[in-house]
């Protein structure tokens, strides 16, 4: 009989060992995710660049843009091509799009971008994207960026300008940000979010659902236009290095970017009509 007890007691554990068992295994996962975490940055660092790519911009209606500001709407385009942008970047910044890759690189601020190790990479590195637009409005409207894409006019057939990030690899747009500051604000377009949107101090990190479902609400809305006055937005681009699938699948990948912004009233309806 005492052994049979001395058996129970055994298979029996007391509150505190269970609880002991526990942390145990709380603190092994832990650690297991803090591994899978970094394991982009350990492996991507010294050998992934990303290669080829494109950049292009369009607008909705009552709304223009451009590379510079100007004085009057009329000036202001509703497209910029990748070169046009490419050019402006080698102008300001001193490095061709065309041939210097881009690098994981990470950022706390939305500002300044570091590698792995906390090395900080200027803007001038090519190592992420840094360009400004200048917006201008026909009237007040609060501005989106949209997934869904312009029509042919005469075929009524998908432009496919929408917003999105293309790549031959699945694995790179998830990886892809996108920001927008102005007016002491930044939104970050994270390809792999969805429909979803979280704000933290000055900063909105949201996604966008595909084009067929598409919404403008308040999840993707960024800035307030004045009617005919020049809005400077700092668009940023950039690789995540700490986004689980930024890993060496990514190297040499080639990715296009599609960027498309449209106005609303303040209840989030698309403005229609045009100057």
């Amino acid at each position: 009989m005492a052994e049979i007890k001395k058996k129970r007691e055994k298979k029996e554990k007391s509150p505190e060992a269970k609880r002991l068992y526990l942390s145990i295994l709380l603190a092994l996962i832990a650690l297991v995710s803090i591994v899978a975490a970094s394991v982009a940055w350990f492996t991507i660092a010294d050998f992934t660049k990303v290669y080829s790519m494109g950049l292009d911009v369009t607008s909705g209606t009552n709304l223009r843009f451009d590379l510079d500001p100007h004085e009057k709407y009329e000036d202001y385009v509703k497209t910029l091509t990748f070169l046009e942008i490419a050019r402006r970047i080698k102008t300001d910044k001193g490095f061709d799009m065309l041939s210097v890759p881009l690098e994981p690189v990470t950022t706390t601020d939305y500002q300044t971008f570091t590698l792995e190790d906390g090395t900080v990479k200027e803007s001038t590195s090519g190592a992420y994207l840094e360009f400004t637009l200048h917006f201008m409005a026909t009237q007040d409207m609060l501005l989106h960026l949209t997934s869904a894409s312009t029509k042919d006019e005469k075929t009524g057939k998908s432009n496919e300008d929408g917003t999105a990030v293309h790549s031959s690899n699945p694995a790179l747009p998830p990886a892809m940000r996108i920001s927008f500051t102005a007016d002491g604000k930044t939104y970050v377009y994270d390809p792999g979010l969805g429909d979803d949107a979280k704000t933290e101090g000055n900063v909105t990190t949201f996604g966008l659902n595909g084009e067929d479902k598409m919404v403008l609400n308040a999840n993707n809305q960024l800035f307030w236009l004045s009617k005919e006055v020049n809005k400077p937005v700092i668009v940023r681009v950039w690789l995540e290095g700490t986004d689980p699938m930024c890993t060496d699948k990514l190297r040499k990948a080639d990715y296009s970017i599609s960027l498309r912004f449209v106005g609303t009233d303040g209840e989030h309806k698309l403005l229609d009509g045009s100057r």
